[in-house]
């Protein structure tokens, strides 16, 4: 079934107009740089420097768990190299395909910004991110499971960092007020 999506995105909806888009939206998460900028506008201003924090934890909690520990551990072939007819937009990837590392650092970023930042900014944040996971298998690159994955990794991971960052600034809060006893 995952190749038939493929070949049908291939086949139905690729097209001159749309896949200078997709390889635009795409490459804007190589080497997560999107995210790795937005980050450090977010950590220069005191006002979102918590926020900023958030996301920096999702995205180090999300590397380390998806480029570190899954990746290689599953190994998984790119689809361009086994479904055949399928035509890579983009040159040949390094890694394995399981799971889309730009979608999970889109989704531990964009989740964690939602999660901390006004809504008004988090919607188009997090929009971006969905845009971003289509484009890994627009371009040919990923299986629909893989940005599925990709998609839970990265919630989890945002989840576990904004955990841990208010964690430690209520820590930080406690010993100022004086309310930690040894």
């Amino acid at each position: 079934m995952e190749e038939q999506i493929l070949l049908f995105i291939q086949n139905n909806i690729r097209n001159p107009l749309l896949d200078p888009v997709m390889l635009f939206i795409t490459g804007l998460c190589n080497g997560g740089m999107i995210w790795i900028a937005l980050i450090v506008a977010l950590l220069i201003f005191k006002k979102t420097r918590k926020i900023g924090l958030c996301c920096l934890a999702a995205l180090l909690i999300n590397a380390i768990i998806v480029n570190v520990i899954v990746k290689p551990l599953v190994g998984r072939i790119r689809p361009y190299e086994v479904i055949e007819g399928l035509i890579c937009l983009i040159g040949p990837q390094k890694d394995a395909s399981f799971p889309s590392g730009h979608t999970a650092a889109s989704f531990s970023v964009a989740v964690a910004f939602f999660m901390k930042a006004p809504k008004k900014f988090g919607i188009p944040v997090v929009i971006l991110a969905v845009l971003i996971a289509y484009s890994r298998l627009h371009v040919g690159v990923h299986y629909p499971t893989d940005v599925l994955f990709g998609a839970v990794f990265g919630i989890v991971a945002a989840f576990f960092g904004v955990f841990i960052v208010d964690r430690v600034f209520e820590a930080i809060k406690k010993k100022k007020a004086g309310g930690v006893s040894e």
